[in-house]
């Protein structure tokens, strides 16, 4: 299928690796042009080096920002790199786990700067010109734990469901007409360094072997297998498409059938 966004330009934060660097590579493969963005200077040129491989001949070009984008700093110098955008795929990564009793203020601040407040504020500086150009895809990357809280992730329930709450009335006001939607792409459990990360915590703490646990971690899922960058990428190509213009507004959940709800 060809999604029709190829010549469009997108702007991927958290794209050296992972869930953010599966979204521009698919993006990338579309022929999209990329800006793509991340703290590690060194992962980021890695990824930038494979997705100019991964671009179609002759099609898209791909710029690595090195930068926080969680500061007013790093949000400059990514519009620096290239102003308008037509795709804008949000992304970092989540606060650390632990018990609600042990975070302080600083802990609850640095959470929502990152994972609700920096999503606005790209929000904000992309939307108006999406709409004044008739055509816009806003995805944030948040978290299965908006759907079905997890007790350990109190930071990151917190913060990312105040951007859901966000996202739902902006992408009910006018721009809607416009031709610009804004979805929130929710991940399960997927082959991740973050994932891994946390399963490595795990088997610490539980005293066992750490391939015991990633496996015992994959039988909870229906599916009996973590996700993929790729596949997770080629949901976030999908949501930018023009096929997927009536699609907005919407929280989809990519868990591989672990959220036992009916809604």
């Amino acid at each position: 299928m060809d999604l029709g966004i190829a010549g469009r330009t997108a702007l991927v934060c958290g794209a050296s690796k992972g869930l953010g660097y599966g979204c521009a590579e698919a993006l990338v493969r579309e022929g999209v042009n990329v800006v793509i963005v991340a703290r590690g200077a060194e992962a980021l040129a890695e990824a930038a080096k494979k997705l100019e491989t991964a671009a179609r001949a002759g099609g898209p070009w791909v710029r690595p920002v090195a930068a926080d984008i969680t500061t007013p700093e790093g949000r400059a110098a990514a519009f620096a790199a290239h102003k308008d955008f037509d795709i804008v795929v949000t992304n970092a990564g989540g606060p650390p786990p632990g018990d609600f009793r042990d975070w302080d203020r600083e802990a609850w601040i640095k959470a929502v700067e990152a994972n609700m407040l920096t999503p606005i504020e790209l929000i904000k500086a992309t939307v108006d010109g999406m709409a004044g150009r008739g055509f816009g895809r806003i995805v944030n990357i948040t978290s299965s734990s908006v759907k079905a809280p997890i007790d350990i992730l109190g930071l990151s329930n917190g913060a990312r469901s105040g951007l859901t709450g966000f996202v739902a009335g902006v992408a009910r006001s006018a721009i809607a007409a416009r031709g610009v939607t804004l979805n929130n792409l929710l991940p399960g459990a997927f082959e991740t360094d973050r994932l891994r990360g946390t399963m490595e915590g795990a088997a610490k703490k539980s005293g066992q072997d750490f391939d015991a646990v990633w496996e015992s971690r994959k039988k909870t899922i229906p599916a009996k297998r973590f996700g993929t960058p790729e596949e997770f990428g080629a949901i976030c190509a999908f949501l930018c498409s023009v096929q997927a213009g009536y699609l907005n507004g919407q929280n989809i959940l990519a868990d591989g059938g672990a959220y036992p709800g009916t809604y």
